[in-house]
């Protein structure tokens, strides 16, 4: 990875420790994103509900490089994403350098 990358993932998770406390990973940051995509405010989610919030903030962060797309919100306004193209196969530091250049890209948009 670059250096601009990498320093530029470094400031972001500075920022997001100094508004949410503690060092927060990957995974913690993609929580914090689906919480936000739902809208809901912070609230108590069961196991599997943890899980669909995880999956909508990997959605909405890969939507801008055209694997998913929005579709709708269900009744309960639950975000629901259609598949565009299947992930690449990519080697696990891949996968993470891609996940991260979402968030940087999502954090952009929102911070």
């Amino acid at each position: 990875m670059d250096n601009s990358f990498e320093d530029k993932w470094k400031e972001l998770e500075k920022r997001i420790a100094q508004d949410f406390g503690g060092d927060l990973d990957v995974q913690a940051i993609l929580f914090l994103i689906g919480v936000q995509e739902l809208g809901k405010g912070k609230q108590d989610f069961t196991k599997d509900q943890k899980l669909d919030v995880m999956h909508v903030a990997i959605c909405r962060v890969l939507s801008p490089f055209g694997f998913y797309k929005l579709s709708h919100a269900d009744q309960d306004g639950w975000p629901h994403f259609d598949t565009l193209k299947p992930l690449p196969t990519l080697k696990a530091g891949e996968q993470l350098k891609l996940m991260k250049q979402g968030i940087l890209d999502y954090f952009g948009e929102v911070y």
